[in-house]
Parts: structure tokens; C-alpha cells; sequence
């Protein structure tokens, strides 16, 4: 875990709000899991100032029940939503608040199509 620079926990109001897209080139982020579950769409970004609208999402699932972590590298948009009321998410990232502001790349919601 020497790569973990800060960590945070997200704590979605409902079950129907879609987070994202948010990318980033040089970040890495790691997703968990602690409370109820989350599904989760990753896109490997082409272009950061243009990406194609035809890209494919990867779809995950993360449960409290079935622990795991997943690992999100710099290059990709990621979007995710609670499947389960109470769900909550922490996320550990190899970069500070202040680095992360300046690799920061978001897309509307609808700019791909994630299976949720």
C-alpha cells in the first residue's frame, strides 16, 4: 500500500444516480466495497480531449459480501452507481487532492453507454 497517497469514503443518497464519467491519465485508484454493492463501468480512454463515443465499457461488480479490490490505472474513465441503499465505496489514490484536480477529465453521464 506504499503507492496510497489519500483515501476517501463515498456514500451515494440513492440507488439510482449514476457517478460519472471521470477519468484520469495518471491516476490510479482503488476501489472497495465495505457496505452493500456498486456496479462499476470502466472505458480505456483514447483521447482525453476527444475520446470516441464508440468505446466499450467494462462492466464490475463489487459486494461487501464477496471482498475484493479493484484497481483502476491512469487512461481510464470510470463510472459507477449503488446497488443497494446504505452502499458505501472507499477509494485509495496514489495522487494528492491537489495533483488530482489537475488530471481530472469528466463526461457527461450519457457519453457512453454503461450496463447498470
Amino acid at each position: 500500500m506504499n503507492e496510497i497517497v489519500r483515501m476517501y469514503e463515498i456514500l451515494p443518497s440513492d440507488t439510482t444516480t449514476i457517478r460519472g464519467w471521470q477519468g484520469h491519465k495518471k491516476e490510479k485508484k482503488w476501489f472497495y466495497c465495505n457496505s452493500g454493492s456498486f456496479i462499476m463501468n470502466l472505458i480505456p480512454v483514447d483521447n482525453f480531449d476527444a475520446p470516441s463515443k464508440s468505446l466499450h465499457p467494462q462492466k464490475y461488480v463489487l459486494e461487501a459480501h464477496n471482498p475484493s479490490v479493484l484497481e483502476i490505472s491512469g487512461g481510464y474513465a470510470s463510472g459507477f452507481k449503488a446497488q443497494e441503499e446504505n452502499s458505501k465505496l472507499i477509494v485509495f489514490s496514489n495522487l494528492s487532492l491537489e495533483e488530482s484536480k489537475s488530471d481530472d477529465f469528466r463526461f457527461p453521464v450519457d457519453y457512453w453507454s454503461g450496463k447498470w
